[in-house]
């Protein structure tokens, strides 16, 4: 990108007219994702920045806001300078994999209120890639001090926290193995058309639960994948989009929420903070769970699809492991659930969130290609998602409703 160039911004008034502006998604972009070898986390980030604003057809001048996180000392500072921005809002919250759409939330109502015109989201990361190179170690365990040094002596990671909660679920509700199985075979059936995931080759229910044990009750591919991989996402007051290039996907309700981060202190592990986000978005929003067409949920752990589905209010609480059988998340479904994969399948990097704004957004544009765009009865495009990020181990939760009208 050229030299940063201070100063404020051309473009539409920053004022609100008739109270707050609507705020639309006007630019998506996944950098190159899967295995990728060379290029460094800040490439990747000047990449998918770089095609989304190209997705967008707006000239980058129009930035003035800014929200990264997980990369730098002073993210976003660090990654601004680094794309050349000079951004005159800024925003690094950085709560785990909803991360995401927990910023998307407050850059909806910086737009809104006037604050800022077009905020640029992104994000990338080469965790598969630094592995390999043994340029840093893989640690699951958070953290030694504050509340968490009281867990972390017993090697209590991240993933035997989220096994806990599942083997809570299957306690209380009779969920099975077999209902947790079948998340990540319909994760990789939608993923088997999609150029961009790492891993396509079907899977079976029963290959599922004989892999090797990560931690009980999950298998290997009950957990999510180690990829590469970068994205972005512009979001613009509706003064800028009779000059974009695509259909916009309006912003319609946002919800925010935060749980525990000591399991002694999370009251019920069948319930996850989703159950707070997505309610407060759908009554923003005007809608219900019955009027969703698609649903991007993050999955770094079969169950974390499967209680946020309920949580979210597709199905009541205990009934989402029936929910889940009989092909329901799959593209031609009832409900398509990451119909890109998902983190089980397509792409997880370290933190997922946005990725599932980016999928939302393709396939409510009808732009996911014909081998795995949804349609809905009659052939008509999804006209409303739902896109919900989860963080640390059911931490915190940010949930978007999306649509075209």
């Amino acid at each position: 990108m050229p030299a940063p160039t201070p100063g404020p911004v051309s473009g539409p008034t920053t004022e609100p007219r008739d109270g707050r502006r609507r705020v639309a998604v006007v630019g998506v972009a996944l950098s190159d994702c899967g295995r990728v070898d060379g290029p460094t986390p800040y490439a990747l980030h000047a990449q998918a920045a770089r095609r989304a604003l190209a997705d967008s057809g707006l000239d980058r001048s129009v930035i003035d806001g800014f929200a990264s996180a997980g990369l730098g000392i002073l993210a976003p500072v660090e990654v601004a300078e680094y794309l050349g921005l000079r951004p005159t809002w800024v925003d690094s919250t950085s709560v785990g994999g909803s991360t995401w759409e927990v910023m998307a939330a407050h850059a909806a109502d910086a737009i809104a209120a006037g604050h800022a015109n077009a905020v640029l989201l992104v994000y990338g990361s080469t965790a598969r890639a630094d592995i390999k190179a043994r340029r840093r170690t893989s640690n699951l365990s958070f953290g030694a001090r504050g509340p968490l040094q009281f867990e972390a002596p017993y090697g209590h990671t991240l993933v035997s926290k989220y096994a806990m909660a599942a083997r809570r679920h299957m306690h209380e509700y009779g969920t099975t193995l077999e209902q947790l199985a079948s998340v990540a075979v319909q994760a990789r059936a939608n993923a088997a058309t999609n150029p961009d995931a790492m891993f396509r080759d079907p899977i079976t229910v029963d290959e599922v639960l004989s892999g090797e044990m990560i931690a009980d009750p999950f298998t290997k591919l009950h957990c999510c994948i180690r990829s590469d991989g970068g994205c972005a996402v512009l979001l613009a007051a509706e003064d800028y989009v009779p000059d974009t290039a695509k259909e916009p996907v309006w912003i319609l309700g946002s919800g925010t929420a935060v749980s525990h981060t000591t399991m002694s202190e999370w009251e019920d592990f069948t319930v996850s903070p989703a159950a707070v986000s997505g309610r407060m978005a759908f009554e923003r929003a005007g809608v219900t769970p019955a009027d969703v067409d698609i649903a991007q949920i993050y999955d770094a752990f079969t169950y974390m699809t499967l209680v946020t589905l309920e949580d979210l209010g597709f199905c009541a609480k205990g009934e989402g492991g029936a929910f889940v059988e009989k092909g329901r998340l799959l593209r031609e479904g009832e409900l398509p659930v990451n119909t890109d994969g998902g983190g089980l399948s397509a792409c997880h990097p370290g933190m997922r969130g946005l990725f599932l704004i980016v999928e939302a957004v393709r396939q409510l544009r009808g732009e996911a290609g014909p081998d795995r765009q949804v349609t809905r009865r009659g052939g008509r495009l999804p006209e409303v998602a739902v896109a919900s990020g989860t963080g640390g181990w059911f931490c915190s939760s940010g949930t978007l409703v999306l649509g075209r009208g």
